[in-house]
């Protein structure tokens, strides 16, 4: 097996390749990731949380990584593929729908090993939702 803290990475930015982390289940790029899927751009307890993005179907801990590693642009996820198993948890290698990710409170609905919360203000990134959904930290509006 690869030593997972560094298979699949680069440190030459937009370098395509097709290696991916056969430490992993699923196919998983990115740079420096360690067995939880920790990267260099993300590296606390809780960043255990790798995405695939629909461009390219890899996993990815975070978009920095791909956009070190892939050729091309990132593709976010449309709300009408919410369904698909697109997040993996790193600790206990659970998909999770996308759907479920965003209802699962920042906790595997698995393992229930805590997420970072901090993901929730850059989940555009990722997905195509409306900057107008709520968090947690979105004040209400009386009327």
């Amino acid at each position: 097996m690869a030593d997972p803290t560094d298979a699949g990475a680069t440190e030459e930015p937009g370098r395509a390749g097709d290696a991916t982390d056969d430490g992993f289940d699923v196919p998983l790029r990115g740079v420096a990731v360690d067995s939880e899927t920790r990267c260099r751009h993300y590296g606390t307890e809780r960043d255990i949380v790798a995405i695939a993005l629909p461009c390219c179907e890899t996993f990815y801990p975070c978009i920095e990584c791909h956009q070190a590693l892939a050729d091309h642009e990132p593709t976010r996820w449309p709300p009408a593929r919410f369904d698909e198993r697109a997040v993996l948890c790193g600790r206990c290698g659970a998909r999770l729908s996308i759907t479920a990710y965003l209802d699962c409170d920042h906790r595997c609905p698995r393992c229930d090993r805590a997420f970072n919360p901090g993901c929730r203000h850059h989940r555009e990134r990722y997905f195509a939702i409306e900057q107008s959904v709520r968090t947690e930290t979105t004040p209400r509006r009386k009327g």
